[in-house]
């Protein structure tokens, strides 16, 4: 018998297979797009860090650097949930699309910002469309792969990832160093580096993304939007301002409030609109679903947490500088990449996930408790190794969890489900960011007054002391008065530590020992919170994996609600039979037939009926 072919949709990918199913080719030339969407938000995590310094110095405004992360962050955070829910209802490629256009906008109007509010305000602008980067493009491979074969793909993502990981401190911290490039002052590329790429992005994007949508009625959820806004804003605020304002501040319990509310308006919201909601509460009525969202949070807050001190300790302690720092986590990259491979492929193979999440965990924590012995004189051999098995550990959770939250939604929640996913690892991350770095900052004063008490009766630090070449340098006889004279630590010493590298070595070391231990507790209270996630860990359910992309999981759900309202009107729905691996209703097989007798000149093409409440786009 011969294959019925549907007459050509604008949006269908070129060579589909009726079934929904692509081909290895085709897959391969969405996630170039995809990729390159990708390696924009992957890049801008870390260029931006290495020379946000240099940029604050030029614009002078030091004091409210943290406001150019804070606004990025916020907006970022809040917009992943929206990505989510309306690329469900209309689509992933408008959205896509539109998230790199802003994010590269954005980075255009912030490469020409002339003062440290400018940049924040086009940095808030930016994370509009980060907000959508990483969050879409995991939702498509969820689109176009089935899960047991997702895996083959999942190399490509995490090679762009790594690569841009890595560039990103480089690449910022030589464009940070240029005077100027093109007459155009060097730290301004950070940002307009973005914008040949992106645009790079937008043409394989809109040549390479064409994916079928069915559209629904609903309604738009605008007031859990607003709500969502109202209840993020003031928390992801006090997350990164606490330790400036104080936690108990009047400004911090002013944040608390409108958070606390916030967050009951919001679930009073989610729960009125139902399945329309922006996150619909049904969700967390499945296990795997609200167990996976839990673990992302606390892995967030761990990981994040975590590692916002390991840069600190190479670059403080050990006193490499941004750029090295960044090229010393190279195993860390590693090891996620090679963990996350290795996870896929054998996830591919047998079908089971829970395992690596629970390895993954336990191998995080006891990374963990390596970092926390680390010390002043430790080798940096022992830290890049621990750095490695962390990494491992961050690879065996990453895909599986998103995986497992992906396979245990319905297909027209896959958006809604991997932004979410998202999301909860973006908040842990910054809640556990402002929470350790505030042990950190609130630690470290004590614990330097209390290495200078030990280090004081040593010979070694009694002979710098007294030894003129030591006290004549104004630098060394700064740190020498006040810690003698009982005035404690330098004034300014803890946030501008760029005069260690000018002090002496004798009287440097109670400094980087101070930071050390300060810097341990960070990762032993990182660990308790890891603890945490492996027993959680034990809970996650293992369901089967669907053999069926997202794709054409929605086209055999929607096929089956036909049937059912057919059935409901009392109207003989056709059945279906497979045709050359594609679903096929017996009417379009029957015309197939006639047409195989029909006049060879002449073709025939059959549309299958469609539900009456849903009308075709293609996205």
């Amino acid at each position: 018998m011969s294959t019925t072919h549907a007459p050509a949709n604008k949006g269908h990918v070129p060579g589909a297979a009726p079934s929904g199913e692509l081909s290895h080719r085709q897959i391969l030339t969405i996630l170039s797009g995809l990729m390159a969407g990708m390696f924009l938000a992957a890049l801008d995590q870390t260029i931006v860090a290495t020379s946000i310094r240099t940029i604050a110095d030029d614009l002078q405004g030091l004091s409210v650097q943290a406001w150019v992360t804070t606004a990025y962050l916020v907006t970022a955070t809040i917009s992943t949930p929206l990505y989510g829910k309306l690329s469900d209802l209309y689509g992933r490629r408008p959205f896509f699309l539109a998230a790199i256009t802003i994010f590269v906008t954005g980075s255009a109007l912030s490469g020409f910002a002339t003062s440290m509010g400018q940049l924040a305000a086009f940095r808030a602008f930016q994370g509009l469309g980060a907000g959508g980067l990483f969050s879409l493009a995991l939702t498509i491979i969820g689109d176009i792969v089935p899960p047991r074969q997702r895996a083959k793909y999942q190399g490509y993502f995490l090679a762009v990832f790594g690569t841009s990981s890595v560039l990103g401190p480089v690449i910022g911290g030589f464009l940070a160093g240029q005077d100027t490039i093109l007459g155009i002052t060097g730290w301004r590329w950070v940002f307009l580096v973005n914008v040949p790429i992106g645009i790079f992005a937008l043409i394989l994007v809109m040549r390479s993304l064409h994916l079928p949508h069915t559209r629904r009625e609903h309604r738009i959820d605008w007031p859990g939007a607003l709500l969502l806004i109202v209840t993020l804003v003031p928390l992801l605020v006090i997350a990164e301002q606490g330790r400036v304002w104080g936690w108990g501040s009047d400004r911090a319990l002013t944040a608390y409030a409108f958070g606390a509310i916030g967050i009951a308006a919001f679930i009073w919201d989610q729960s009125r609109y139902g399945d329309d909601a922006l996150i619909p509460l049904r969700l967390f009525r499945g296990k795997t679903f609200s167990i996976g969202s839990g673990m992302n949070f606390i892995l967030g807050m761990g990981m994040f947490g975590g590692l916002a001190a390991l840069p600190l300790y190479l670059q403080i302690v050990k006193g490499y500088s941004p750029t090295a720092a960044g090229l010393l986590l190279l195993p860390l990259m590693v090891g996620i990449m090679g963990a996350s491979i290795l996870s896929g492929q054998v996830i591919s193979r047998t079908a089971r996930y829970k395992k690596f999440p629970i390895i993954g965990t336990g191998l995080l924590v006891l990374a963990m408790i390596g970092f926390s012995q680390v010390g002043t004189d430790t080798a940096v051999g022992v830290t890049l190794a621990l750095a490695f098995v962390f990494g491992v550990g961050l690879g065996f959770n990453m895909q599986p969890l998103v995986l497992a939250v992906q396979n245990a939604v319905p297909p027209q929640d896959m958006g809604v489900a991997t932004s979410s996913a998202t999301f909860f690892r973006q908040m842990g991350g910054t809640l556990g960011t402002a929470v350790f770095l505030s042990v950190l900052f609130s630690s470290v004063g004590g614990k330097i007054t209390s290495a200078f008490k030990a280090a004081a009766g040593t010979p070694a630090f009694q002979a710098a002391v007294h030894d003129p070449q030591v006290t004549s340098d104004p630098t060394n006889r700064r740190v020498i008065e006040a810690v003698t004279g009982g005035g404690g630590l330098p004034k300014g010493s803890i946030d501008d530590t760029s005069f260690l590298s000018k002090l002496d070595d004798r009287l440097a070391k109670p400094f980087l020992d101070g930071f050390s231990s300060a810097i341990d507790l960070v990762f032993l209270s990182a660990t308790g919170v890891l603890l945490v996630a492996f027993v959680v860990v034990f809970f996650l359910p293992e369901e089967k994996l669907r053999t069926m992309s997202g794709i054409q999981a929605r086209q055999q759900q929607e096929a089956d609600e036909a049937a059912v309202a057919a059935e409901a009107a009392g109207v003989s729905a056709p059945s279906s039979q497979m045709v050359d691996g594609a679903l096929v209703e017996e009417s379009a097989v029957a015309a197939a037939g006639a047409a195989e007798h029909a006049d060879p000149d002449e073709s025939l093409d059959v549309v299958a009926p469609r539900h009456p409440d849903e009308r075709p786009v293609h996205r």
